[in-house]
């Protein structure tokens, strides 16, 4: 690529990790993996350098099936504890993540090589989860009445029962949001859970855990357990009473597939090829900051986060020129302070995928307007941000999600032709529409396939908005996170209907023609009163 593409760059800080992360600490949490005493390792490597980071134990099927074992007889107790109780446990956790918040991020960054800043957001995020929940739940949970079958005759209560032991399943890119926000949901519910966080990221899972035990959870409500799944899925599923999972929609539909066979129900986060439409009367320089806030964010490993950008033929040189500018001017970097806006990608194979996309779009005559290119002078796993044009539907990064600091820039005519690209895509996540007119702003929001659109922000206002649903629509998933329905999904609606003096057959006083009659003109008289 040519030299004015490039990005700024500053080399790795050197290789040491932060002095909170001791061998005495990694063996520690460690030691909280279900697993047996002399199970198999696993070693996790660093993203910023490649060096070896945690030596873990792995968990087999019989593992699974123990920690599924000590979980349902903890989940007993746990769900006879009042719903008070639980409220104070959860908020003293929420305490202690925001106190010793320096130790998760960094966990977060020795092992999933973010920046500290995207880091820093993961430990608001648990904490709005745990606050909001911990409020809200008795309100979710609490017994309702219900109106009944025959006014005054019927007392109708719907109920709520924990679910009971529920598995999640959560991925590397988000290691303590996604780890632990599902978490604190299934457990205020009175569920108890197994979980099998993505092994790379297991450190923070781990370090969530011991915090809610130190909050006050008890024993054996919270269980490990690290492995392959093609190892350890199938014990993780036919034992769970629900599944929540969030990763590829590949996976995600054989989950889906499993969990119908077994009767049991799920909620599923999958990918997503999110889009971002400029409108004509936006801001340009708010937009352009935008955009850079809604496509790099933990180099661009982010479910919600932006790779296809649709702006209006009037302003697109305008906003193109701002974007890259700001772009370039990003630094790119290990660092465990917040001196970088960009990081590191996880895993090999996620820069494989970044490299090969960009390559292929090139190749077949795509232009790099930023970026476009692996740095391995800073570290073994690091790309610039990258924006594209003249990306063409042969391409592979056109459709398929890049999950990396990948854009690809196109332009559009009028807004029902915006509407009608960033529709077309079998996934349904997240979006983004930025305007000068709020009201129109929203408009073209509600068109808009996807379970979450944002206007003129990125992805935080609708994810941040922890009192609505968060999900996707089409292969982007089934099921919501956040507000109601992120903790009535771990639960089983009962009704209770207590029927008193007189039900819908006759009395034996009465002959059924003359009850016949009676009733008829009964449910006449509640339609003509408004009675639903």
């Amino acid at each position: 690529m040519a030299t004015d593409h490039a990005v700024r760059s500053t080399a790795p800080r050197g290789p040491r990790l932060p002095a909170f992360i001791t061998p005495g600490l990694l063996d520690q949490l460690a030691a909280r993996v279900s697993a047996a005493p002399h199970a198999a390792r696993v070693t996790t490597n660093a993203p910023y350098t490649g060096a070896p980071l945690a030596d873990l134990p792995v968990s087999t099927p019989e593992d699974v099936e123990a920690a599924f074992a000590r979980a349902r007889s903890a989940q007993k107790s746990w769900a006879a504890t009042p719903i008070e109780e639980r409220k104070r446990i959860l908020l003293r956790y929420h305490d202690l993540v925001l106190a010793r918040r320096d130790e998760a991020l960094d966990l977060m960054q020795a092992e999933n090589g973010k920046t500290r800043r995207d880091a820093f957001l993961e430990v608001v995020d648990i904490g709005i989860v745990s606050r909001y929940y911990a409020r809200s739940a008795a309100k979710y949970l609490r017994p309702k009445r219900r109106r009944g079958a025959i006014p005054l005759l019927t007392h109708t209560t719907e109920l709520r029962h924990p679910k009971g032991v529920v598995t999640v399943i959560s991925p590397w890119n988000y290691p303590l949001s996604m780890a632990a926000s599902d978490t604190v949901a299934a457990l205020m519910a009175g569920n108890a859970v197994v979980q099998k966080p993505d092994t790379q990221t297991a450190l923070t899972a781990l370090w969530s855990m011991d915090l809610m035990y130190e909050a006050g959870l008890p024993a054996d409500a919270w269980q490990m357990v690290i492995g392959r799944g093609s190892s350890i899925g199938g014990a993780l599923m036919d034992n769970a009473d629900y599944m929540m999972f969030t990763g590829s929609t590949a996976t995600g539909r054989r989950i889906a597939s499993d969990a119908g066979e077994r009767l049991i129900a799920a909620s599923l986060e999958l990918g997503g090829k999110n889009a971002m439409i400029v409108l004509d009367d936006a801001d340009i320089d708010k937009a352009a900051e935008g955009a850079v806030n809604a496509c790099f964010p933990s180099a661009g490993q982010l479910c919600v986060s932006i790779e296809r950008l649709y702006v209006a033929e009037s302003v697109r040189d305008a906003f193109v020129a701002a974007f890259v500018a700001r772009t370039r001017k990003l630094e790119i970097g290990a660092a465990y302070d917040y001196s970088m806006d960009v990081g590191s990608l996880t895993t090999p194979s996620q820069l494989k995928t970044v490299t090969e996309h960009v390559g292929d779009a090139v190749a077949k005559g795509a232009t790099v307007l930023a970026g476009g290119k692996a740095r391995p002078d800073l570290g073994p796993l690091f790309h610039e941000p990258t924006i594209l044009t003249d990306v063409t539907p042969d391409m592979t990064v056109y459709d398929h999600e890049t999950f990396g600091p990948v854009v690809s820039v196109y332009s559009y005519r009028d807004v029902d032709e915006a509407i009608a690209i960033a529709n077309a895509t079998a996934y349904g996540l997240n979006a983004s529409v930025w305007s000068g007119n709020g009201a129109r702003g929203r408009a073209v929001a509600a068109r808009v396939h996807a379970g979450t659109v944002n206007v003129n922000e990125a992805f935080a206002a609708a994810w941040g908005s922890i009192d609505a649903p968060m999900g996707g629509m089409g292969d982007s998933g089934l099921g919501r996170r956040h507000g109601a329905d992120g903790i009535l999904k771990y639960t089983e609606a009962q009704t209770v209907a207590h029927q008193r003096l007189q039900g819908f057959y006759p009395p034996s006083r009465i002959s059924p023609e003359t009850w016949t009659t009676l009733l008829t003109g009964a449910l006449k008289a509640m339609k003509a009163v408004g009675v639903r």
